[in-house]
């Protein structure tokens, strides 16, 4: 065991975490999510705790106490993990246990199949266990009263049915088996998840999975068996567990589902690579280190890591990533050997090739020494400069906007505002646009332009400028907007009595006398 400073969230103050010294600090961070409080968290101490809650009460009590060491040896070994259901004891919510797929993998072995079968044996049992003992305390499934002491009206009163046609009555629902970690499992087996051989593989051992799940629900419960099998002794333990439990049965078990797992602290715990049925994200850890799955690609593919890196500096593709058309081809083949399968992906998701592969624009710096001109004038008696910078074929790369006499704010934001214009135009931007934004435009002085010929009236610095700009690089002389002298006025706001103009009522036009102020002594 080590004992490590981590924290659920990087704003959250660390805690002393305890777990076992081979795991990473990704897990001492999830086992901080998963204790609650703000004190030390320990991993036996944990799993000490959900285990005893499972071992209380008369039902549930006899059958999890033999094989309590056996969880907790599921769990060191990082096969299985209870749900955050069990973990925290909410027992209005439904259990599940989380098994790692990649854990059953050894390198000279391949798929340890009686292993998986025992563990998944062993969870079911706990699981139905579990459920029997803590039914009363989820919502939703509280015995209700029949009343019987009621008259049902006409429309509602039950028709008695067939005796012979009485169906049987479907056993409740227990739990269920999330598996997670499959691209890391095909890799410890030296598969491709973008392969034919990797979904045969991953369909016999998620229908094993099943199969064992629901084994003593009746021969009606059992799972169609794949079409071929190219893991070595799967099949064989699979036709195994088949005709123990294909069986009749008047009393049928509790169901116990199988699914896949949602991202969450349960998967980090396990050291998972990749969540549920989906592939590997990237083949490095969190630390940047290269992942397990990744190592097991390499030596399958017979490279060393010199090799491997040689290779990648040669521009060569050593492991291809699986995409968003794998991720919904695996998809495919598995949703009929599993009870709940999670949404279907998205083929047509922006991945990162696709967004590699967009043309983004590129800057075309100003040379050093440029052409350009400088051109005083202007505007409603403010005085302007407005330099221009050009590239050797005379398109226009630069603009700077220079006011005399203005205030600091008004200085800065001419100034800013031609910088942002020139960058715009270095990376491609057309002139056109500027030009149809900023013309005839209302910010700071309007008036008379004097000392450019190209307008004889603006509304403003900004609209001179650009008008300018387009006369010089577009060939286009926009004409003068109407002065605001000439503007009509605005007719005066309606009253809602007709009032005189003047303040006297008797058509009198003697002005009205000053009112004075008069002081008494």
């Amino acid at each position: 065991m080590r004992t490590v400073e981590a924290a659920a969230d990087p704003d959250d103050a660390p805690r002393s975490v305890t777990l076992p010294a081979d795991w990473d600090d990704t897990a001492a961070e999830a086992l901080a999510q998963l204790t609650p409080g703000h004190g030390p968290a320990s991993l036996p101490v944990e799993a000490a705790r959900w285990i005893d809650d499972l071992c209380t009460g008369e039902v549930a009590g006899p059958i999890v106490r033999p094989i309590a060491r056996t969880l907790s040896c599921l769990l060191l070994m990082r096969q299985a993990a209870p749900a955050e259901s069990l973990w925290h004891g909410h027992h209005d919510r439904r259990p599940a246990f989380v098994v790692n797929l990649a854990a059953f993998v050894e390198a000279d072995n391949g798929f340890m199949a009686t292993d998986f079968v025992a563990a998944l044996r062993l969870l079911a049992r706990v699981l139905r266990a579990a459920s029997r003992q803590k039914m009363h305390m989820r919502n939703g499934e509280l015995p209700l009263p029949d009343p019987k002491g009621q008259q049902a009206t006409p429309h509602l009163r039950a028709v008695p049915a067939p005796a012979a046609a009485e169906p049987r009555e479907r056993p409740p629902m227990a739990g269920a088996i999330l598996l997670t970690n499959l691209d890391a499992c095909l890799a410890g087996l030296g598969l491709d998840y973008d392969s034919e051989a990797g979904r045969d593989a991953a369909c016999s051992i998620v229908a094993l999975a099943t199969l064992v799940a629901h084994s003593g629900e009746g021969a009606d419960a059992m799972p169609l068996p794949p079409v071929r099998s190219i893991l070595p002794g799967v099949s064989q333990i699979a036709r195994a567990v088949w005709q123990e439990a294909a069986v009749e049965t008047d009393h049928p078990a509790a169901r116990v589902e199988t699914g896949f797992s949602t991202p969450g602290p349960i998967d980090a715990l396990l050291g998972v690579e990749s969540c549920g049925l989906a592939p590997v994200f990237s083949p490095l850890r969190a630390d940047g280190r290269l992942a397990t799955s990744t190592l097991a690609r390499l030596a399958c593919r017979g490279l060393t890591l010199e090799a491997a890196f040689a290779a990648t500096l040669a521009g060569d593709t050593v492991l291809p990533l699986p995409g968003a058309a794998s991720h919904q081809a695996m998809h495919r083949a598995l949703s009929g050997f599993v009870d709940r399968v999670p949404a279907r992906p998205d083929a047509t998701r922006d991945t990162l090739a696709t967004r590699v592969g967009l043309e983004r624009g590129a800057r075309r710096p100003l040379p050093a020494r440029h052409g350009g001109f400088t051109q005083k004038a202007s505007v409603g008696g403010h005085r302007l400069f407005l330099r221009t910078g050009e590239y050797a074929d005379g398109s226009l790369g630069e603009i700077s906007l220079t006011p005399t006499r203005e205030s600091p704010m008004v200085r800065g934001l001419m100034d800013t505002l031609g910088q942002a214009v020139s960058i715009g135009l270095q990376y491609g931007a057309p002139l056109e646009s500027y030009v149809e934004a900023f013309a005839y435009t209302h910010f700071g002085p309007a008036g008379t332009v004097e000392g450019d010929p190209v307008a004889s009236y603006a509304t403003s610095m900004l609209d001179y400028a650009f008008r300018a700009l387009s006369d010089a690089y577009l060939g286009r002389r926009l004409p003068d907007a109407p002065h605001e002298d000439m503007m009509m006025d605005a007719p005066a706001p309606m009253l809602p009595l007709d009032l005189p103009e003047s303040g006297n009522d008797d058509g009198d036009d003697t002005p009205p006398r000053r009112r004075r102020l008069r002081l008494v002594g």
